[in-house]
C-alpha cells in the first residue's frame, strides 16, 4: 500500500469532452498519485477510455485542465498529441493492441521515435529490451515477429513500449481483457513492482476482483461523471458494482434445470491444424443437445478457437465427421453452417463479429441481407432494414445514439448485445419448424462489465430455455460452472475429460486443463 502522502503526479480537473450526440466526460476530477495503482471503474460506455484517452493525447478536451508533477509542483500542461504526452512522460496500452504483425518486437518498439539514429544499432536495441523485460518479468524475444506472438506476449509488448520510451505515469486500458486469468495475476505482480519504483499507473477495467486484489484506490465513473473515490482496502465488490451501475448486481445467476432434447451437433474423431499448419485438436468427439450448454475449458491455445472455428465450417478437419442434425456438414463452406442455423459469437468482437466501419443497422442485416422481408431479389429494403434492426436493439437492450453509428463507436457491451441480437435471430430464423439453432459462443463476457456479463449470461441461459443448443468457450471456470450443463476440458486439442458441470470440483478441473486424464 502506498503512502497515502504521497505526491500526486498527475491531476484532471473538470474535464468535459464532447462528441456529436454524446456527452463522454462530464466535469470529471481524477488524480493519481506517485507509486499508487489506481484504478478507473465503469460499465463499458461510462467514459473511462475517453478520460485517458484526453490524458494521453488522443483526444482534447473541451473544458478542463490537466495539471502534471513538475520541480515538485503541479503544474499546467498542454496535451494535443500522444508525442506530446509521452514527452511529458505519459504512456498508454491500449486495450486494442497498436502494433505492426509484421515488424519484430525491436522494431515496433522504435516505431515514431523522434532521436531514432539513421544507422540503426539493433542489437544494443535489443539488449536494452532484454534489461527492460528482465527488471519487470515481461519475458519476451526482441527477435520475435508480432504475428509470432500469443495474445499475453503483445501486451507485454505493449507494456515495454511504453516503458522503453521512459513513461513514469503508465494508463492500462482493460489490460486483462484479452489474458487468461493466469496472465493476469501476473501483470497484476508486474503493476505492483512498477508502483513500488514509484511510477504512478491508471488501471482501467471493470473487473471487480482485479481491482479488488491489485489496485489502491479506485475511482468510479458512470454515465461520464466521476461519482466516487475510495480506498479499495475500505471498500467491497458489492459496494463497487453498485456504485458502477447504479443498482444492486447479482453475482449469480439461478440456472433451473436443463429439458434436454434431440442431438443438435454430433462431432465424430474431429481433428484439425491450426494456422501454422500444426495439430490443434485431435481426436475430438462431443455431442450437444437442445436446450443444453456444454462448456469447454482449458488453458487459453489449446485448441479452443480451432473448436469453434471447425463447428461453424471456418476451418476444414482433417480428419472426422460433424454433423447438425443428423446432416453430415463435414468439409462443407460456412455460408451451408449458418443455412443449417448455425449461429457463431466470435471471441474478437470488431475484428471477427462485427464491421465497425459500417453502422450498427447494416451489422444487425449481416445474415439477413438476402431474404424476404429485408431484400427483394437483388434489391435491399431501407424501410425493412431500419425496423428489423430497431426491432433487434430494442429487444436485446443494445444502447446505441441511433441506427446509423458506426459500430465500432459501441461500448464492448452493446457490441457484444449487437452480435447475440444478429446472430440468436439468424439462428432461429434459419432452421425449420421446430428444429433447434446451435449457437457457438466464444468468451461471451471477456472485456464486459458486471451489469453487461449478468445480461449476457441471463440472455445465453433464456436461449438455452427455448431449446437452443450451446457451445459455450470461456476461460473462466465461475462461468462455466455457473451456466454449463456439462463441461469438456481441452489440453492439447484433446479432450481430457467431459464432466457434470453440478458435481465439477475446480481441482479436478484445473489438473485435467494441465493435462491429466478424467478416468
Amino acid at each position: 500500500m502506498p503512502d497515502t502522502s504521497a505526491p500526486i503526479a498527475v491531476e484532471m480537473r473538470g474535464i468535459t469532452k464532447r462528441f456529436p450526440g454524446v456527452l463522454a466526460n462530464h466535469k470529471v476530477d481524477f488524480a493519481v498519485r506517485v507509486g499508487e495503482i489506481h484504478a478507473l471503474l465503469g460499465e463499458n460506455g461510462a467514459g473511462k477510455s475517453t478520460l485517458m484517452s484526453v490524458l494521453c493525447g488522443l483526444y482534447q478536451q473541451d473544458e478542463g485542465k490537466i495539471l502534471l508533477a513538475q520541480k515538485r509542483e503541479l503544474s499546467p500542461v498542454q496535451i494535443h498529441s500522444p508525442s506530446d504526452a509521452f514527452d511529458l512522460g505519459i504512456g498508454m496500452i491500449h486495450q486494442h493492441f497498436k502494433l505492426i504483425p509484421t515488424q519484430t518486437v525491436a522494431e515496433n518498439m522504435i516505431l515514431g521515435l523522434k532521436d531514432t539514429p539513421f544507422n540503426l544499432q539493433m542489437t544494443a536495441i535489443e539488449n536494452r529490451i532484454r534489461d527492460l523485460a528482465d527488471r519487470y518479468r515481461l519475458e519476451v524475444d526482441p527477435r520475435a515477429y508480432i504475428w509470432q506472438l500469443s495474445v499475453g506476449e503483445r501486451q507485454r509488448v505493449e507494456i515495454l513500449k511504453v516503458l522503453y520510451r521512459g513513461a513514469n505515469i503508465l494508463i492500462l486500458d482493460e489490460p486483462t481483457a484479452v489474458l487468461t486469468p493466469q496472465e493476469a495475476d501476473e501483470l497484476g505482480a508486474v503493476m505492483r513492482n512498477m508502483a513500488s519504483e514509484g511510477k504512478a499507473l491508471i488501471f482501467i477495467s471493470h473487473k471487480l476482483d482485479e481491482i479488488m486484489a491489485f489496485a489502491d484506490r479506485v475511482t468510479v465513473l458512470r454515465s461520464g461523471e466521476n461519482v466516487a473515490t475510495v480506498e479499495v482496502s475500505n471498500s467491497s465488490k458489492t459496494e463497487l458494482a453498485q456504485l458502477m451501475v447504479g443498482r444492486p448486481v447479482l453475482f449469480t445467476i439461478e440456472k433451473p434445470p436443463s429439458q434436454l432434447g434431440d442431438v443438435v451437433v454430433a462431432m465424430e474423431k474431429v481433428s484439425a491444424l491450426n494456422d501454422k499448419g500444426l495439430p490443434a485438436l485431435d481426436n475430438v468427439s462431443l455431442e450437444i443437445r437442445s436446450g443444453e450448454i456444454v462448456g469447454i475449458a482449458g488453458v487459453a491455445g489449446n485448441g479452443q478457437r480451432e473448436l469453434a472455428e471447425v463447428v461453424t465450417g471456418l476451418r476444414p478437419t482433417t480428419t472426422g465427421r460433424i454433423t447438425i442434425r443428423n446432416r453430415d456438414m463435414t468439409h462443407q463452406p460456412p455460408y451451408q453452417f449458418i443455412q443449417q442455423g448455425v449461429a457463431h459469437v466470435p471471441g474478437d468482437r470488431l475484428g471477427m463479429g462485427l464491421a465497425g466501419n459500417l453502422p450498427v443497422s447494416d451489422n444487425m442485416i449481416m445474415k439477413s441481407y438476402n431474404r424476404e422481408p429485408i431484400s427483394s431479389g437483388i434489391f435491399l429494403r431501407n424501410q425493412m432494414i431500419r425496423t428489423f434492426a430497431q426491432n433487434l436493439v430494442k429487444a436485446f437492450q443494445v444502447l446505441t445514439p441511433n441506427l446509423e453509428t458506426p459500430a465500432r463507436n459501441l461500448s464492448g457491451g452493446n457490441q457484444q448485445k449487437a452480435i447475440l441480437a444478429r446472430e440468436i435471430t439468424a439462428g432461429k430464423n434459419l432452421t425449420k419448424g421446430d428444429e433447434p439453432p446451435f449457437l457457438v459462443t466464444v468468451y461471451p463476457t471477456r472485456g464486459l462489465d458486471v451489469g453487461a456479463i449478468e445480461t449476457v449470461r441471463r440472455e445465453l441461459l433464456e436461449q438455452r430455455a427455448q431449446g437452443v443448443a450451446i457451445l459455450l468457450i470461456s476461460e473462466q471456470l465461475d462461468e462455466l460452472l455457473a451456466l454449463s450443463d456439462r463441461i469438456a476440458v481441452l489440453h492439447g486439442g484433446e479432450i481430457m475429460g467431459i464432466v457434470d458441470a453440478a458435481e465439477a470440483d475446480i481441482e479436478h478441473l484445473g489438473l485435467m486443463m494441465a493435462g491429466e486424464l478424467h478416468i
